[in-house]
């Protein structure tokens, strides 16, 4: 009997954290649930969204970050909230879209790819992580029919390859690798025309960060969705760095001088826009 047990739990083990709730309980999968005819005919719910995320390419990594604004309709539902996560020790990942779901698929992407190193005894490649994060957005697709979709960006440093890498996704889980730099979000028009101008090969960490900064501030300058840097409640965006060391944030003192260097500049040439 001991036996026959221990050889059924080792067939159904699997790599995957995410196929072994699909198959024994699918009810805790975040993208598992769904709304009464009558909601989906109704007006659309009223339910906190997320902008905007930039990552980018600099000499030695990747960067992403995200303003800290939630928004419910007109209002703002937060100012608090985080946007950009670690995904493992070698890639982040940044959200956009209906916020709710899109925390529960970060933490269930982080708890995957634990899983699989616990199991398999080693990290997966960054192609694989990306793989299984446009699978676990595929999974959302019947809910963003629905009006609650969730678009992220993810980067990570392929330590086989020695670069940093970043890929972009669409509602229905397809997956395309950025060159260069990326946005997503409702101020991701403007927030992306910044780094066209800024951007360029072989920015140091420091540099990254800076443009990062600058980019989000126009960003939340044009779209009232997104939040821009704050002096007097103490807020700026989260950051995150990953190279060959590993996901590093950068502190908010750091931030904050980063941040009040373009103020004191934008202010000090009398800029309208």
């Amino acid at each position: 009997m001991q036996e026959s047990t221990a050889n059924q739990v080792a067939g159904n083990a699997t790599s995957s954290f995410t196929e072994h709730l699909q198959r024994d309980r699918p009810d805790l999968l975040p993208y598992n649930r769904s709304l009464t005819a009558a909601a989906a005919q109704a007006t659309p719910l009223q339910v906190p969204h997320a902008t905007t995320i930039v990552a980018m390419s600099y000499g030695g990594g990747v960067l992403m970050a995200g303003d800290r604004r939630a928004t419910m309709g007109n209002v703002i539902a937060s100012r608090h909230i985080e946007k950009v996560f670690p995904a493992d020790r070698y890639s982040v990942l940044g959200i956009a879209g209906t916020a709710g779901i899109a925390i529960d698929l970060t933490r269930l992407f982080q708890v995957e790819l634990e899983h699989y190193e616990k199991i398999e005894g080693t990290l997966l490649s960054l192609d694989g992580k990306a793989n299984r994060l446009g699978a676990m957005i595929r999974g959302n697709l019947p809910m963003a029919l629905q009006g609650l979709a969730v678009v992220p960006l993810f980067a990570g440093f392929d330590t086989t390859a020695g670069v940093g890498r970043l890929f972009s996704y669409d509602v229905t889980g397809g997956r395309y690798e950025e060159r260069e730099h990326h946005t997503v979000g409702s101020g991701s028009v403007f927030a992306r025309g910044a780094l066209k101008k800024l951007w360029r090969p072989g920015l140091t960490e420091a540099e990254a960060v800076s443009v990062a900064v600058e980019s989000l501030y126009d960003a939340a300058d044009d779209d009232s969705a997104t939040g821009g840097p704050d002096p007097v409640r103490q807020l700026w965006p989260v950051v995150y760095t990953v190279n060959r060391e590993g996901a590093r944030r950068i502190p908010e003192p750091e931030l904050a001088a980063v941040a009040g260097s373009i103020i004191d500049a934008r202010s000090a040439e009398r800029r309208e826009a």
